[in-house]
Order: C-alpha cells, then sequence, then structure tokens
C-alpha cells in the first residue's frame, strides 16, 4: 500500500478528530523512507501519536501478560512489580524504569506531561491503558495522559531475567558515545531530526552498544551513563566538555573506545529483548 493510501488509512481510523492530512503523510514518509521502518508498524506509530496527543480518545486496552505483548497490541492494562527506577534523563520524562510479572520484564516510561503518580520499586501496580511502542525489537511501555496507575495489592513473582558472565568486550555497535534523543520519545537522532517529531532540539545522553564474548556466548548490550563512568570516569558533563574542546563529538567515542575495548569484564544485567541492560560491570 502506498503512503498516500496509508495516510487515508490513518485519518479514517479517526472520524471524530479534525486531523492534518498533509502532517501525517509527511510523518509516515519520515518513517518508511528515511527510517526504513516496516509500513505496519509506522502505522501504528503514528496511531499511537495521534492518540497521546488527543487525550479525549479511550483505546481499548485488555489486560494481559508482559510475555503476551505482540504486534497487535497499541493499548494495554498490565499488573506487574516495579524492578528498576532510573533516574529521569530530561525534565520531559517523570520517571523511568523496568517493571515486570511472571513472564517477563520491560521498561516504562511515564512522561511528566501525563501527570501520573511516581511509582516505587518493590511495589506493585496496575498500569491502566498504556501504549505498547515497539523499537527496533524491543517492547517498551509508555504512560500518558489517559493512562492510570493503581497500587495493587499483590505480590507478583517477576521473572528472573539477570545474567552474569565474565567475557571480552570485542566489538562498539554504532549509535554510541555522545549521542542526541528527541526530548519527547528519547529515540536516538541525528540531525535533530525525529522520524516521529520530526524537527526538534535534540537533547544529550551518553551510552554504550556493545558485544560481549565469554567464547561460547555473545552478548549485545547497553552501558548507561553510570556504567561507562564506573569504567572510564567519563559522564555525560565530561563527555559533552570534551566534544567541546575538540569541536567533534566523534572524539568521545574514539576516547571510550581506547578505554574499553578488547579487555575482560565482569557483567551483571537484565536481559530486555536481545540486549542486556548492564546494571554492573567491573575490569577483570
Amino acid at each position: 500500500m502506498n503512503v498516500e493510501a496509508l495516510a487515508d488509512k490513518i485519518v479514517k481510523a479517526f472520524p471524530e478528530l479534525e486531523l492534518n492530512r498533509n502532517e501525517i503523510l509527511q510523518k509516515l514518509k519520515l518513517l518508511i523512507y528515511e527510517f526504513r521502518v516496516p509500513e505496519d508498524e509506522a502505522v501504528r506509530t503514528i496511531k499511537a501519536w495521534i492518540a497521546r496527543e488527543h487525550g479525549k480518545i479511550k483505546p481499548e486496552a485488555p489486560l494481559v501478560k508482559i510475555g503476551e505483548l505482540s504486534e497487535g497490541y497499541a493499548w494495554v492494562t498490565i499488573e506487574v512489580k516495579v524492578v528498576k527506577i532510573w533516574n529521569p534523563s530530561n525534565e520531559s520524562i517523570a520517571q523511568a524504569g523496568l517493571i515486570g510479572d511472571e513472564t517477563g520484564i520491560i521498561k516504562f516510561v511515564t512522561w511528566a506531561k501525563a501527570e501520573k503518580p511516581l511509582v516505587e520499586e518493590g511495589k506493585c501496580y496496575r498500569f491502566e491503558n498504556v501504549v505498547v511502542h515497539r523499537w527496533r525489537d524491543q517492547f517498551q511501555i509508555n504512560v500518558t495522559r489517559t493512562s492510570k496507575i493503581v497500587e495493587i495489592d499483590k505480590d507478583i513473582q517477576v521473572k528472573e531475567n539477570t545474567v552474569r558472565f565474565v567475557a571480552v568486550l570485542t566489538k562498539i555497535l554504532s549509535n554510541s558515545g555522545l549521542i542526541k534523543r528527541c526530548p519527547e520519545c528519547k529515540r536516538v537522532i541525528k540531525q535533530d531530526l525525529c522520524p516521529v517529531h520530526g524537527k526538534v532540539q535534540g537533547i544529550d545522553d551518553l551510552r554504550l552498544k556493545v558485544v560481549f564474548d565469554d567464547g561460547r556466548n555473545t552478548y549485545d548490550a547497553i552501558l548507561n551513563e553510570d556504567a561507562i563512568k564506573s569504567l572510564t570516569g567519563i559522564d555525560l558533563q565530561k563527555a559533552v566538555e570534551i566534544a567541546k574542546e575538540q569541536l567533534d563529538r566523534n572524539a568521545v567515542l574514539k576516547l571510550l573506545r581506547e578505554n574499553v575495548l578488547c579487555k575482560y569484564y565482569e557483567v551483571e544485567g537484565v536481559k530486555v529483548g536481545r540486549f542486556v541492560l548492564v546494571k554492573s560491570i567491573r575490569r577483570c
């Protein structure tokens, strides 16, 4: 189906709204042609964006388990335990972290403009009408204005997804180092261009996407700012200073590569999708 027909399909799905067809068309072209997102996923992404922007929409949100999440869901209700809370990367995020049930663990993000109550590690909650978002083979739950978070009196047992290994860091993947993210959806962006929100003022972040090899298995992993600082002493502020001094953002990645590549590490993290989100790491 061509993008013109896809745009018409999206507009028809929201007859109660006066949507800007041209804006939808431009977002479709950006997702499909520039970012190579499959058509079905592009349509779901834009529908979720429209629903998020128009808080009066009340989508169907069935109660499901994390392990049951699939491409067929746009909005769901889940009952989970909070596994880990992260410090928000910027003011547009009220809270982010990992939640889980007996079938798996998933990342969640609560947007500041959603004005929802904050959750606490170790407690159980019912997340109602939350958006299922898929990006690069990983599912994520987004809490928006139409969502509801309620603490529940349950002791949900979370599936153990913790992995530990000793391995060599053999490769650093693309989109590593001093990167920029969209301030709205947190996607990694280039030239301040987001596939969903268009031209934005990107915000800085520091991360490494790497590959570990223990001789038997390989592990794709993500090191956040804290993990990088523990290994190299370089945090986000220092990385920005390096980029300014060198007049080159790639100078940060070059320095990190020199510090971490081809060395043995003891790693512990949480397996989410194809990646291990590193919780602790030390050089052997």
